[in-house]
């Protein structure tokens, strides 16, 4: 647990507010100011910052272990749910640019079988396993850097349905021909509020993101379907004539809110289809 004393949070607060998001350290010992200012200024920036080789998985594996299992069993790689879905309707390949489990339990409750594969994969290897449909997962750091997870995406498109979440609905932003840009605060907190523009409804929404993707960068044929309205931002596109769809939020939310549960009916609906 880290912890602050004798620090004048508010002040802190007042300039960060000022400044934009910040490099910074937290330390216990020789905590020399100087050395600190060099130790923060050496920080690398996030932009250009390819995490994604740090969180994802080496080799493929399989998912069944469904919603019902969560907080009981420990599920996951390549080993036997406790209440593995009987008979799954389609098979989802799931690119892992640093995947939440419960976006796997979501759609193993929905009937799907999930094959996780590493971010580095192609666009070839991944038809190879004759997805129904193809999820693009969260993860941290720019998604301008993940130049590979781009081009397999590119590769993919209306050749499979696709959904995105998070860095992949910047990465789906990014194979439709749009640009990124790194937001100024950022978005965190469980109570951002998101219009859905099919429905003009306000969801409340789970969000982690420091990348926005750029609305007016994106080419005809690709819609803006989920704004922030606290700033405008973009949290969501489609592209109907390719069956791809993104959200930049997280409708998997873990304990919630669940406002966004129906995008994952969505991409059911599109492998249906």
């Amino acid at each position: 647990m880290v912890g602050i004393s004798g620090v004048d949070t508010r002040a802190l607060v007042r300039h960060i507010r000022e400044a934009g998001a910040l490099r910074g350290v937290i330390c216990s010992a020789d905590p020399d100011p100087q050395r600190l200012i060099g130790a923060a200024r050496a920080a690398p920036s996030m932009e250009g910052l390819d995490l994604v080789p740090y969180v994802t998985c080496v080799e493929l594996y399989h998912w069944v272990e469904g919603i019902g299992d969560w907080g009981l069993g420990t599920g996951g790689k390549d080993r036997n749910s406790q209440s593995p879905i009987l008979s799954p309707q389609y098979h989802v390949v799931a690119y892992d640019f640093g995947i939440k489990l419960n976006i796997l339990r979501l759609l193993a409750e929905r009937g799907c079988r999930v094959t996780v594969v590493p971010a580095s994969m192609s666009a070839a290897e991944a038809l190879a396993l004759k997805p129904d449909g193809v999820f693009l997962s969260n993860g941290p750091g720019d998604p301008a850097a993940v130049t590979y997870g781009v081009k397999a995406v590119r590769d993919l498109l209306g050749k499979a349905p696709v959904f995105g979440i998070c860095l992949g609905h910047q990465i789906l932003g990014l194979a439709l021909g749009g640009t990124t840009y790194k937001l100024r605060f950022g978005h965190h907190g469980g109570n951002q509020p998101v219009r859905f523009s099919d429905t003009g409804q306000v969801e409340i929404s789970s969000h982690n993101h420091g990348f926005a993707v750029d609305p007016k960068s994106l080419p005809e044929g690709v819609e803006i379907t989920h704004v922030n309205l606290n700033d405008g931002c973009c949290e969501g596109l489609r592209a109907r004539d390719l069956r791809a769809f993104s959200v930049q939020y997280h409708p998997e939310a873990a304990p919630g809110p669940h406002d966004a549960a129906y995008l994952f009916g969505q991409f059911i609906e599109l492998m249906r289809g």
